[in-house]
């Protein structure tokens, strides 16, 4: 049995019936009362954002997740599907299950997580950075680039983020998923 102890960033938790990430956590202590173990959680089957306060050494129920590779295919009218790249079984999982689907690319892989008792998919994450070619940006004026000044440019899967001025239409850029920010220009 886990203890408040045990808790740690990325875990998830089972609370009411629902299953939900830790994103933030930590302890409070104060001279007289018993310390607390205070956490921000997200909700993985429900959009709910909340923050739950446990005694310490109080019974927490953490679920065993497991995280496998998969290709993503094709999005369609039931969602978006993917393929295992071991077994080339076929999943489809909503849009609201996938943290960044505005960078997915055909061809591109992803981490599913599975609950291990139920073996459902709960979540599918993309890498922190990907390689991607810009499609649509308006040229950017020669020697302006002495200021941090964006423009916006469309990518390949169809999202719009800023970029540098000096980035050109048929550039490929390395962009990060998780904020949606330019990283790099990426040589050939």
């Amino acid at each position: 049995m886990a203890t408040t102890s045990d808790i740690s960033r990325g875990m998830i938790l089972k609370l009411d019936g629902s299953l939900y990430t830790v994103v933030e956590f930590g302890e409070n202590k104060t001279a007289r009362a018993a310390a607390k173990v205070w956490a921000k959680l997200k909700g993985v089957d429900n959009s709910r954002t909340i923050e739950k306060t446990w005694n310490s050494g109080e019974s927490i129920f953490p679920v065993r997740v497991e995280k496998k590779a998969y290709q993503f295919l094709y999005k369609d009218d039931s969602g978006y599907n993917f393929m295992d790249n071991e077994t080339f079984e076929q999943i489809t999982l909503a849009e609201t299950m996938i943290d960044a689907p505005q960078f997915l690319k055909e061809g591109g892989e992803v981490l599913v997580s599975t609950n291990t008792e139920t073996e459902q998919p709960i979540g599918a994450e993309l890498p922190e950075k990907i390689v991607v070619l810009v499609t649509y940006t308006e040229p950017g004026l020669r020697g302006d680039t002495a200021t941090r000044t964006l423009k916006p440019a469309t990518v390949e899967t169809g999202a719009t983020i800023n970029v540098p001025l000096f980035v050109n239409e048929g550039e490929t850029i390395r962009i990060n998923t998780k904020t949606g920010e330019y990283v790099e220009r990426v040589k050939e």
